[in-house]
């Protein structure tokens, strides 16, 4: 197997995709390493989910994105990144988990599970999905309690708690609700977030309104165990039965990959992996960020339809620097 190449393109999510396409275009040498399925984030999307973007701002490549509605579903994603993949007969390497990364000379040498890549360029596009944002609470390792969703099945005729009231606390309260479960969440701030989804919002604040999902307000969560979930409220501490806790608390990039990678971060709140505004070029010559990475800790920013033009940007960038490599 070829191991040395102009580019190596870490993450094969839909940015991931896109660098990739660009790479094609301009001739070069690429591989993508994804360490889990095509479009990994993507397929541990909930599986009933509706994205909020219309199928038209997700197309990449030039390859149309038909939906049977405005708001695509995670299915419908699948299935249009897959052929993608198959239209432009991209170069990608899966379930291959990048370990750490090393200089020698001017090539960077990419450890993996599958053994060493070289490249003399590297995109990072690994997106936040994969990695959550812990509550740090006693009894959150305990098996009933989960940061990822996929189905409402195994919550039927459940006493669940919900943790959160973004987008994803709310789809994950309603569809359980609706399958038989006994729904509880417990939300930080006051109110539900204001840029819940517009055909979202008004449903979960109507059934919470009537009580059908109870909802604790400025309350968090101090502890769990294996039957019950202690919360601190307003009113004082309180006791919940407990079957299963969904925490919604939202996720963050992998800080661990990029301090492996040797990519530094922003000293601020935000922890912004640091780079080139023009050409997102980090602190290390020829390694480049692409997608919602690039705002950090600040989530609810950056998305697939405002990161596509971060691959031509960061293709160009590397024309920039090698002529040679434009008249490949």
């Amino acid at each position: 197997m070829q191991n040395h190449f102009d580019l190596v393109i870490i993450g094969g999510g839909p940015i991931g995709l896109n660098c990739a396409i660009e790479a094609k275009k301009a001739r070069l040498n690429y591989i993508v390493i994804e360490k889990g399925v095509l479009v990994n984030s993507l397929y541990n999307f909930p599986t009933n989910m509706t994205f909020f973007s219309t199928s038209n701002l997700l197309e990449i490549g030039g390859v149309p994105f038909i939906s049977h509605t405005d708001k695509p579903t995670r299915r419908e994603s699948l299935e249009y990144f897959r052929r993608v993949q198959e239209s432009w007969e991209l170069n990608i390497q899966l379930y291959t988990t990048v370990e750490r990364m090393t200089q020698e000379s001017d090539l960077y040498q990419i450890e993996t599970n599958k053994g060493r890549f070289s490249a003399k360029h590297v995109i990072v596009a690994t997106g936040f999905y994969d990695t959550p944002r812990y509550l740090n609470v006693p009894g959150e390792k305990l098996p009933k309690v989960k940061h990822f969703y996929n189905d409402p099945h195994p919550y039927v005729g459940q006493k669940l708690i919900v943790i959160g009231a973004a987008n994803s606390a709310c789809d994950v309260a309603l569809e359980t609700y609706y399958k038989g479960a006994e729904v509880t969440m417990v939300i930080r701030e006051s109110e539900i977030y204001p840029k819940v989804k517009y055909w979202i919002k008004p449903n979960i604040e109507n059934r919470i309104k009537e009580e059908a999902i109870k909802a604790h307000f400025n309350s968090t969560v101090t502890e769990i165990t294996e039957h019950e979930v202690h919360i601190n409220t307003p009113e004082g501490p309180l006791t919940i039965e407990n079957d299963f806790v969904l925490a919604m608390t939202g996720y963050k990039p992998n800080y661990a990959l990029f301090k492996a990678l040797g990519i530094d971060i922003s000293e601020n709140e935000l922890k912004i992996p640091v780079h080139n505004a023009e050409t997102l070029e980090t602190n290390l010559p020829n390694v480049y960020v692409a997608g919602v990475i690039n705002s950090g800790m600040q989530t609810s920013t950056l998305f697939i339809e405002n990161t596509r033009v971060h691959s031509e940007m960061i293709i160009k960038a590397i024309q920039a620097k090698n002529p040679s490599l434009k008249s490949q």
